[in-house]
């Protein structure tokens, strides 16, 4: 099996997700991030399982190796909430661009959350 040539940085302040293939940043995705009370969990992590869930996740949920809970970064029925900080932690995309991420980066893809 080739190597991930994958990563993705989270940028909680800016709301950003970049993109990287081989350390060089491909694309930016605006995002929603965690409220105060219940804050995206920083730190380094990777994806351990892809699964396609409901609407309410815009269909694609990537699951992150987070130990004390479920987050993910997934899709959103709510666009008007990217660009803030009202999840519970997990990682919004618009739909659109979940379901590209989703058919980009494979199982392992290593995660920043900063």
């Amino acid at each position: 099996m080739p190597e991930n040539p994958y990563s993705i940085e989270v940028v909680t302040n800016k709301k950003i997700l970049k993109l990287l293939k081989n350390n060089i940043v491909q694309k930016h995705y605006d995002i929603a991030v965690g409220k105060p009370s219940t804050p995206t969990p920083k730190g380094s992590w990777k994806i351990i399982k892809k699964a396609l869930w409901g609407r309410q996740f815009g269909g694609y949920f990537m699951q992150l190796s987070v130990p004390y809970g479920i987050y993910g970064i997934h899709g959103t029925n709510k666009p008007w909430s990217i660009g803030k900080a009202v999840s519970n932690g997990c990682v919004r995309m618009y739909s659109s661009e979940a379901k590209e991420l989703y058919s980009l980066i494979p199982i392992e893809t290593p995660i920043l959350i900063y």
